[in-house]
């Protein structure tokens, strides 16, 4: 009898943990989606459309998917079942097909690729047939185009939400793995205030980057050779994000002047898809550019490197990019659990 009571009590015990563990579980997730909520059955452009609730709660979803999908059984939901993803391609990626492709697989949709060959947007078919078409077998459509009118006339004439996996004009996907990278390494509650550093060609991930780190309470510092400034409307908005947090953005022509004292130094491509003819010209206009031991010597002492990929060895030497100081494969990594937080907001299944 003194045996059965005890192991009664024992089991009362496990099972009052194991419910105290859910319960807290289920207010997480809870919390999340409500973080979320506002993002179901809309298109996700660009990082500046998102609140900073929003922007967070994102990230928020990608962490959690990390550690509930690190290691499966038969009970990890599968919330995206009997959904599934148009993915339109017109530049080639590595990171961003196998990201979303194998995220929709984990959250149990399913993942179309449509490249070049499977599809010519605006050449065969109209944007706004494509969009109608799509729409009609798909729960989503995620597309990495040139240009960024192609994407927003995809949203303008679809019926389900859209995804910018990429365009002349924005990279948001890549910001959201980037500040994720930085939430693992720093903390999540430690990232006000610190330094983030441009160096390089003032592009679509640089404007997203520069957005989501001042909605975050990042300080920003942009290098760039004259001619290669970012976006002057998003730089602007990015310096209205900066001063509702308290902090600065400034930019610069001098790589070591926008380094000192970062404590994230990130650079992307010199020449991107459709520019290799101007190679020989931006190699020699970004010379001075190169991410390296001198160069980051400038940063502080904890800072990190990031890098989208893939990398040349005239943005970022070996010795560098393989370092300790490089989160280039974590970041890389993190593309696919946050591309999964944005599919299951959008479709309001966030679990």
């Amino acid at each position: 009898m003194l045996f059965t009571t005890r192991s009664t009590a024992r089991l009362l015990r496990v099972s009052s943990s194991t419910m105290a563990t859910q319960w807290t579980q289920r207010c997480f997730a809870s919390g999340m989606a409500d973080a979320v909520g506002t993002l179901e059955g809309q298109h996700f452009m660009s990082i500046d459309q998102l609140s900073k609730t929003e922007l967070q709660g994102l990230l928020d979803v990608a962490h959690h998917y990390k550690a509930q999908y690190a290691t499966q059984t038969a009970n990890t939901p599968r919330p995206l079942a009997g959904h599934s993803m148009s993915m339109i391609f017109q530049k080639r990626s590595t990171r961003t097909r196998v990201s979303s492709e194998t995220g929709m697989a984990l959250l149990g949709g399913h993942a179309l690729f449509l490249g070049p060959s499977d599809v010519q947007l605006g050449v065969n078919e109209s944007m706004r047939d494509t969009a109608n078409v799509l729409a009609r077998f798909n729960s989503l459509i995620l597309a990495r185009v040139f240009g960024h009118a192609d994407v927003t006339e995809l949203a303008k004439y679809s019926a389900v939400p859209v995804i910018n996996a990429l365009s002349d004009r924005h990279h948001p996907l890549q910001t959201l793995a980037d500040l994720m990278t930085l939430q693992q390494h720093f903390g999540k509650d430690k990232l006000r205030g610190k330094t983030v550093a441009w160096v390089g060609d003032g592009n679509n991930v640089l404007h997203d980057l520069m957005l989501g780190s001042a909605l975050l309470g990042m300080n920003v510092n942009i290098a760039t050779p004259t001619g290669y400034e970012p976006d002057a409307q998003i730089l602007e908005t990015t310096r209205g994000f900066a001063a509702a947090e308290g902090m600065k953005v400034q930019t610069t022509t001098v790589a070591a002047e926008a380094v000192k004292d970062a404590h994230v130094v990130v650079t992307d491509t010199w020449v991107s898809m459709g520019q290799e003819e101007e190679y020989a010209k931006r190699v020699a206009e970004f010379d001075g550019y190169q991410v390296n031991k001198a160069l980051i010597s400038h940063a502080s002492p904890d800072a990190v490197f990031l890098h989208c990929l893939p990398r040349h060895p005239e943005e970022v030497d070996d010795e560098v990019f393989y370092s300790e100081r490089s989160l280039v494969f974590p970041e890389a990594e993190n593309r696919m659990w946050t591309v999964m937080a944005v599919m299951a907001a959008q479709l309001g299944k966030v679990e």
